[in-house]
């Protein structure tokens, strides 16, 4: 899943400001869904196959990839 979960958030909230009279805030929430669902996707598509972990071999593909050492 993810990321994925934003875009539940952020349907959740356009539904909430469609149901409260809030029309400029329910189009912004559509083209932040959409701008979230490309940078998801980007992100996706960027991640190695597999990282099994922290090890020496696969520290530099985790780190390339958005991972964090743990301190």
């Amino acid at each position: 899943m993810g990321n994925d979960w934003i875009i539940d958030v952020l349907a959740d909230l356009k539904s909430f400001a469609q149901k409260n009279d809030l029309p400029l805030l329910a189009v912004q929430l559509d083209e932040t869904a959409l701008v979230a669902q490309a940078e998801i996707s980007q992100m996706t598509e960027r991640a190695p196959i597999s990282v099994r972990g922290e090890a020496a071999e696969t520290r530099p593909i985790f780190i390339q990839a958005g991972g964090s050492r743990r301190s």
